[in-house]
C-alpha cells in the first residue's frame, strides 16, 4: 500500500508540474502571439539584463545631452497653459488655486516616475532598449495578470488615442495662442484683420518647422523659445506686480461649478506627460532623468512654481478680467513693451508647436510607413503626412478659437487620463502583486489619484463643452 500511495504521490506530483509548465508554456505563448511587445527575445528572468546596461545599449543617432533634455523638459511643460492660469486661479479663488496648483504639481510629477520607473522595469523584462507611453501600456497588460493579457493591443490602442488627441489639442491650442496674439499686435499699429487671416498665413512657417524630424536638430529652437518665454514672463511679472490689490478684493474660494473648469486649465498646464518616455529615451546618459535631483524632479519644481506664481498674481492684479485665455491680452495695449511682450510669446509658442507635435506624428507615422517600399516615396509621403496633420489643427483652430475653452477641454479630457489615470494603472499592472499587495499603501494611492484624475474628467469635459456651446454659462 506504502508503494501505492508513493506512486500515487508521484503522479500527483507530475501531473502538478505538468499543469504548471503547461500555463507557463501558454503565457509565453500570449507573450508571443499576434500581440507582440518590440522585443528581440524572449523574456527569460533568469538572464535579464540590468537596468543600466539595457539604457546603454539604446541606439540613438542624434542623442540629447542633460541640458538639451532640461531645455525640451522646460518647453513641454511651460506653453500656453502658464499664461491661462490667472484664468484657472479665477474659476477656483486664489486658496483652492494656490494650493491646488501645487499639489497638482506634485501629483503629475510623482505620475512621470510613475511612467518611467515601470518603462524601465518593462524594458528589462522584454529586453527592449526603450519602450514609447503606448508600448508601456501594451507590454504591462501583456507581462502583467492573465485575465489582462489579451487586452494588450486594445489597451495601447486606447492609450495612443487620448496621446494623439491631446497632443494634437496642444497643436491646437498653440495655433490659436499665436494667431490671436499676433492679431493683437498688428491690429494695434497696423491693419485690423480678422483672426482666421492669421490662421492662413501661419500654415507655411509651421509646415516648415515640423519637416524637421530630429529631437536633436530642434534642441536650437526649443532653446531660443525658452529664452524668449523667459525674458516674455519676465516683463509680465513686472506688469503683473504693479499696483496689486489687497488680497481681499479676490475670491479666496469659486462656485462648484467652476471649479471642473479649473481642474481642466490646471492639468493642462502640466502638458509635458507626452514628451516625458521620448526624452529619456533620447538622453545620452538617461540615467540622469530620474531621482531625487534629476532633470525631472529639477524642471518640474521650476514648472510648479512658475505656474502658481502667474496663476496668483495675474489673479490678484486683473481680477475677474482674467477670463481669457491669456493673460498676455490683458497687457496694456498702448504700450510697446506689452505689445512685444505678445510678439515674443507668440515667437515662443510657434517654435515651441514642433515638439509637441513629434508625438502625434510618431503615433500616426508607423501605420502609414509601411505602406510605401520605395525611400525615394516613403520621404514624400513622410511630408505630405505632416503637412496634413498640421492642416488638422488648422481647421480645428478656425472650428473653436475659443482660447480659454479649448485649454480647459483638452486638459480635462485628454491630458487628465494620460497624467493622472494612465500612469497610476500601469503601475498597479506591472508591479501586480509583488508591489502592490491589497493592503499596499501604493496600490491604495494610485486608486486615490485616479479616482481624482476620473472625476475630472468626467466633470471637466462636461463643463469645458458646454461654456464652448454656451459661452460665459458657467462664469
Amino acid at each position: 500500500m506504502e508503494e501505492v500511495a508513493t506512486a500515487s504521490s508521484l503522479n500527483d506530483s507530475m501531473a502538478a508540474k505538468m499543469a504548471h509548465s503547461m500555463k507557463s508554456e501558454e503565457k509565453q505563448r500570449l507573450l508571443d502571439s499576434e500581440h507582440p511587445v518590440p522585443t528581440n527575445s524572449v523574456v527569460d528572468m533568469e538572464n535579464v539584463a540590468a537596468d543600466d546596461d539595457l539604457l546603454g545599449n539604446r541606439n540613438i543617432e542624434h542623442p540629447t545631452s542633460n541640458f538639451d533634455t532640461m531645455v525640451h523638459l522646460l518647453k513641454g511643460n511651460i506653453g500656453t497653459g502658464i499664461l491661462a492660469m490667472p484664468d484657472a486661479f479665477r474659476n477656483a479663488g486664489w486658496v483652492i488655486g494656490l494650493f491646488g496648483t501645487l499639489t497638482m504639481g506634485i501629483i503629475c510629477t510623482h505620475c512621470m516616475h510613475m511612467l518611467v520607473e515601470c518603462s524601465r522595469e518593462l524594458c528589462r523584462r522584454t529586453q527592449t532598449p526603450s519602450l514609447s507611453f503606448a508600448e508601456v501600456v501594451e507590454a504591462a497588460c501583456r507581462t502583467g495578470p492573465e485575465f489582462l493579457q489579451r487586452k494588450a493591443k486594445v489597451a495601447k490602442f486606447i492609450l495612443n488615442i487620448f496621446l494623439f488627441i491631446t497632443q494634437m489639442g496642444f497643436c491646437c491650442v498653440y495655433y490659436v495662442f499665436v494667431a490671436v496674439n499676433l492679431q493683437e499686435v498688428v491690429k494695434h499699429y497696423f491693419v485690423d484683420l480678422p483672426v482666421y487671416w492669421y490662421f492662413v498665413f501661419l500654415m507655411v512657417p509651421l509646415v516648415l518647422l515640423n519637416w524637421v524630424k530630429s529631437l536633436k536638430y530642434l534642441t536650437p529652437a526649443s532653446l531660443f523659445a525658452s529664452i524668449v518665454m523667459s525674458t516674455g514672463l519676465i516683463i509680465t511679472f513686472f506688469y503683473m506686480l504693479q499696483g496689486l490689490s489687497p488680497v481681499s478684493t479676490i475670491n479666496a474660494f469659486s462656485s462648484w461649478g467652476q471649479l471642473p473648469l479649473y481642474f481642466g486649465t490646471a492639468v493642462y498646464a502640466f502638458e509635458g506627460i507626452g514628451v516625458v518616455l521620448p526624452l529619456e529615451s533620447n538622453m545620452r546618459n538617461p540615467q540622469d532623468f530620474g531621482g531625487w535631483n534629476g532633470v525631472l524632479n529639477r524642471g518640474m519644481i521650476v514648472v510648479a512654481v512658475l505656474y502658481t506664481a502667474v496663476g496668483f498674481f495675474g489673479y490678484l492684479k486683473y481680477g475677474d478680467k482674467a477670463v481669457l485665455g491669456s493673460v498676455t491680452l490683458l497687457l496694456p495695449a498702448d504700450e510697446i513693451l506689452a505689445q512685444s511682450v505678445r510678439l515674443m510669446m507668440a515667437v515662443a509658442i510657434l517654435l515651441s508647436y514642433s515638439l509637441q507635435f513629434y508625438v502625434p506624428f510618431n503615433i500616426i507615422w508607423p501605420s502609414i510607413e509601411h505602406h510605401f517600399q520605395d525611400e525615394k516615396t516613403r520621404q514624400y509621403a513622410e511630408y505630405f503626412t505632416r503637412t496634413a496633420l498640421v492642416f488638422i489643427t488648422f481647421i480645428f483652430a478656425v472650428a473653436i478659437p475659443n482660447l480659454g475653452a479649448v485649454i480647459s477641454l483638452v486638459g480635462a479630457f485628454s491630458s487628465s487620463a494620460l497624467a493622472m489615470i494612465f500612469p497610476p494603472l500601469v503601475e498597479i499592472v506591472t508591479f501586480w502583486p509583488d508591489k502592490m499587495a491589497r493592503n499596499d499603501w501604493m496600490l491604495w494611492k494610485n486608486i486615490v489619484i485616479v479616482t481624482i484624475g476620473f472625476l475630472g474628467f468626467l466633470t471637466g469635459s462636461y463643463v469645458s463643452i458646454c461654456n464652448i456651446l454656451n459661452p460665459g454659462a458657467t462664469t
